[in-house]
């Protein structure tokens, strides 16, 4: 290869770096955003340009992971510039398609950890090579890595997890003993002192983190900070209690909103100062690796000691990456989906749980309330009762607004969650123990989430599966980083250009797949907002609206019950499949709907027993006819997944005639429903009675089949199965329908029922 072709290589690392600034972005944002976003510290556009602000300062240092690039998992001294070009290469596409996978699950990992991972994979296969290659064989895979680093790394890692959630645990538990969830009087007597601490420990992080890699500080003015620190610290703990107090007394500020504001840009700023050379470090190493060979009278030969020299980034560079950050920052829709993950881990409230229970969540429950319940036993119950009324939770008023402003947690916890944060990455800095800021901002949340009991028994088995996914998914990307980047080191070093064209193919073809993915997601979500009772204002209101989400899920479970008939007749596995997963989103959507009739039925008086009992037998009917429809969709994929004998053709007629009765009768509910009007109930009640009769009829039929062995015996459970569901889904609909006209006294004939039970 000719030293045109790492010209080539060198440009598309650069494009790669564009790209990969891009996804780094949109999953460390999580970082800076979550603690003044959940708790709405501030309309959403002044967060941001809050966090774009410290994202553009932080961009001005040049320090962070730049040397790691260059020399800290490898020793770049034993490596030719083509070794190092498909190392590089390989790293920034393992890079971009990792973390576009984590962001299109709306998971957030390290940048660091997988930037790391990347280059010891490719560093080791390209040094695996070279050795199998070598003649002598005096070289040893460990002469060529820094394996020291990338075992402090590991254990940093391990560290960081366990001393952030407790120390956020611990902290919020006594910060919320000293203000209790009723914080606001107590805001006046300790705010100003608590305030004090809280921006000691922000802007001290701003500094220490800052000074490290700012271009303007002289190594004595570095020094100077490192070694008066805590005089540094009591002088802004002075001011910052002083002006806190100034403020509360005169003009009665808040001083949570500024804590948390000033928070969100220390962590931007140290994000943007410490992460950002995660995604161009590597293109600019490959860009000095070009330049070095170059000059050099033999380009593809020469090893590249040179960089293991220190390199300065010029400040245009960083401004121009910074400005492509902010740019994502506002526009990227996986940005709000990564910070969605950690916000509804934390929230105070129940609300829908994005993570199912699994074995382990569960264990890790019993064990945590078995443990806590043998600690209370030690505790004196004078003691147990005085903090008890500490931590009570306080409801929020009763209004018919469904409260779509209301934040996921207050501002005690977002100001505990930034302040814990930035103490602990400050401390791991000045120690220079390694550790990433994801790992400790999103470990301090979920602390400061249990320390408030927003893991109750309600909700704690589904908070601690997610957070076990997350931190799951950590060390995943310390492993797939290294295998993959170790196999496209392999592939670029061996095919060259065919190797990379694959390769860039290949990662396209994901990232599309992931977009369209996450658009099938985003689709979900606007979807769910269809269900909101945000702007409801009165009962009446409530009801109607109930019946309109009655009326679209009804909608959608009609479409389904047509398409599964039809899929199972051709036993077409595929649709069968796709409609078993739309039945997970019907089961989301039924139990909002329920969800949101429990928070009306809180509206009402509690003498108005006749309406909240129709309310009540609305959840009763909604759940069976989901249920039902569940049952149907999964019988039939599983009977066609398991390879079992098709329907017989006599079958296949009798049950479209059932099919017939149910989506005539779904379709006529469904339109009374959006027209508020009854249409024809004497017709739905006699397309349920004659159903009836077919059902009886039929299934006298299927008995004389088992007699004569046409049908076998999963034949015949599943169509007896298939034709109870559907009758049992109709009579649940008459139900509904006649407790719409009760709702709405569209008809006094209708106060009777017409169909039993």
């Amino acid at each position: 290869m000719s030293i045109e072709f790492y010209l080539v290589a060198v440009c598309i690392l650069l494009l790669f770096a564009v790209f990969d600034l891009v996804v780094g972005v949109t999953n460390d944002a999580v970082n800076f955003l979550n603690s003044s976003i959940g708790s709405k510290a501030a309309p959403f556009k002044t967060i941001m340009i809050i966090a774009s602000f410290g994202i553009l300062a932080g961009v001005t240092f040049s320090g962070g992971m730049m040397e790691v690039a260059r020399k800290g998992i490898f020793h770049p001294q034993f490596f030719t510039m083509p070794n190092l070009m498909a190392i590089f290469l390989a790293v920034m596409l393992t890079d971009i398609l990792l973390l576009d996978l984590f962001n299109t699950h709306g998971l957030p990992t390290s940048t660091t950890v997988s930037i790391v991972f990347e280059l010891l994979g490719a560093a080791v296969a390209v040094s695996v090579i070279k050795i199998t290659m070598a003649v002598d064989g005096t070289m040893q895979i460990w002469d060529y890595i820094n394996t020291a680093k990338a075992l402090t790394i590991v254990l940093g890692i391990l560290l960081s997890i366990l001393v952030a959630f407790f120390s956020g645990a611990v902290i919020q538990f006594f910060t919320r003993l000293l203000f209790t969830f009723d914080y606001k009087p107590r805001l006046k007597k300790f705010g100003a002192l608590w305030g004090g601490v809280a921006m000691s420990s922000i802007t001290f992080f701003i500094l220490i983190k800052g000074s490290k890699g700012a271009t303007f500080m002289t190594p004595a003015m570095v020094d100077w900070i490192k070694h008066h620190s805590f005089f540094i610290m009591f002088c802004i703990f002075v001011i910052a209690a002083a002006f806190f107090h100034f403020l509360i007394i005169k003009f009665q500020v808040n001083i949570l909103k500024p804590v948390i504001l000033v928070g969100t840009f220390a962590l931007a700023m140290a994000f943007a100062a410490n992460d950002l050379v995660n995604f161009i470090g590597v293109p600019l190493a490959g860009l000095s690796a070009y330049i070095t060979a170059a000059a050099s009278p033999d380009p593809l030969n020469i090893t590249m000691t040179a960089l293991a020299q220190k390199v300065h980034i010029p400040t245009a560079l960083m401004l121009l990456a910074g400005a492509i950050m902010v740019t994502t920052l506002w526009f990227s829709k996986k940005t709000k989906t990564v910070t969605e993950t950690e916000i509804k881990l934390g929230q105070q409230d129940e609300g829908t749980e994005r993570f199912e229970s699994i074995w382990l969540s569960r264990k890790i429950v019993n064990m945590a309330d078995s443990l806590f319940s043998s600690v209370k036993q030690m505790i004196p119950a004078i003691l147990r009762k005085k903090i008890a009324e500490r931590l009570e939770t306080v409801e929020s008023d009763t209004s018919l607004t469904m409260q779509q402003d209301k934040p996921s947690f207050d501002l005690v916890r977002a100001a505990v969650n930034l302040m814990v944060s930035s103490a602990v990455v400050s401390l791991a800095t000045s120690f220079k123990l390694p550790l990433s800021t994801t790992y400790v901002t999103f470990m301090v949340a979920m602390g400061t989430s249990f320390s408030d009991q927003a893991w109750g028994r309600e909700s704690a088995v589904y908070r601690i599966t997610g957070v076990l996914t997350v931190i799951g998914g950590w060390f995943m990307t310390a492993f797939i980083a290294f295998i993959v980047s170790f196999i496209f080191a392999m592939v670029i070093f061996y095919f060259k250009i065919v190797g990379i064209a694959g390769i860039i193919g290949c990662a396209a073809f994901l990232i599309w797949k992931n977009h369209i993915k996450h658009k099938g997601k985003e689709k979900e979500k606007e979807e769910m907002n269809i269900f909101s009772m945000d702007k409801v204002e009165n009962f009446e209101d409530a009801l109607s609206i109930t019946f309109d989400h009655l009326e679209y899920l009804l909608r959608n479970i009609r479409e389904s019950t047509h398409i599964t008939f039809d899929a199972l007749f051709k036993e077409d596995l595929e649709k069968l499949k796709m409609e078993r997963k739309r039945v997970r989103l019907f089961q989301v959507w039924t139990n909002t709907i329920i969800a949101n009739i429990f928070k009306v039925l809180r509206l009402l008086q509690q003498e108005d027993e006749k309406t909240s009992y129709n309310y009540y037998q609305i959840i009763r009917r909604l759940q069976k006819i989901s249920d039902n429809h569940r049952d149907i969709v999964i019988r039939s994929t599983m009977h066609v997944s398991n390879r079992h004998k098709g329907l017989l053709p006599v079958q296949i007629e009798e049950l479209k005639d059932i099919k017939v009765c149910v989506i005539n009768m779904l379709k006529m509910v469904e339109t009374s429903f959006h027209n508020r009007e009854i249409i024809h109930y004497n017709d739905i009640a006699e397309q349920y009675h004659y159903m009836r009769e077919l059902v009886a009829k039929y299934n006298a039929n299927q008995i004389s089949r088992i007699r004569d062995n046409s049908s076998k015996t999963r034949l015949s459970i599943l169509f007896y199965g298939i034709s109870g569901n559907c009758l049992t889904m109709m009579r649940q609909n008459i139900k509904l329908f006649e407790l719409f006209n009760e709702s709405f006294k569209i008809d006094e004939k209708l106060s009777k029922s017409y169909v039993k039970e």
